[in-house]
């Protein structure tokens, strides 16, 4: 059943993920270059690991446990990419620290975390009607 509001909440988590990295930098490099994930293999591939778990997810909608473990592997995913922004501002030197601050595209994983804890929260919801169904036969 994809016309459930998970599929919404994870899609649009995948969205972010694959789409915003390419329009939103997450700093700035030498001269006030801005820098993108392409920029970075490390950055893009944790972009594009959430964008595709986010959406093999989606398409888990028989196992439904299995969909509820896979989008908490994606949080924690997306805390990594926010631990690797975190480790070079904090990593950098100086003037360079001041550039990498800049940078909108580090919220990116945040908001994705926001929308796979409300698929999380629809699975888990969906789980329950489920089980409660079941007892009643």
């Amino acid at each position: 059943m994809l016309q459930r509001i998970q599929t919404v909440y994870l899609l649009i988590a995948a969205i972010c993920s694959a789409g915003l990295c390419f329009m939103l930098p997450y700093g700035l490099g030498q001269n006030d270059l801005p820098l993108y994930a392409k920029d970075s293999f490390l950055v893009l591939g944790l972009f594009f690991g959430s964008a595709a778990l986010s959406l093999l997810t989606i398409f888990l909608y028989k196992n439904r446990q299995l969909q509820f473990v896979l989008g908490r592997l994606n949080i924690i995913l997306n805390f990594i990419t926010l631990g690797v922004f975190v480790y070079w501002i904090l990593t950098a030197s100086g003037e360079a620290s001041v550039a990498l601050e800049k940078g909108v595209g580090r919220l990116i994983p945040v908001f994705s975390i926001v929308f796979i804890v409300l698929a999380n929260k629809a699975i888990k919801r969906d789980e329950q009607l489920v089980k409660s169904v079941d007892r009643l036969r």
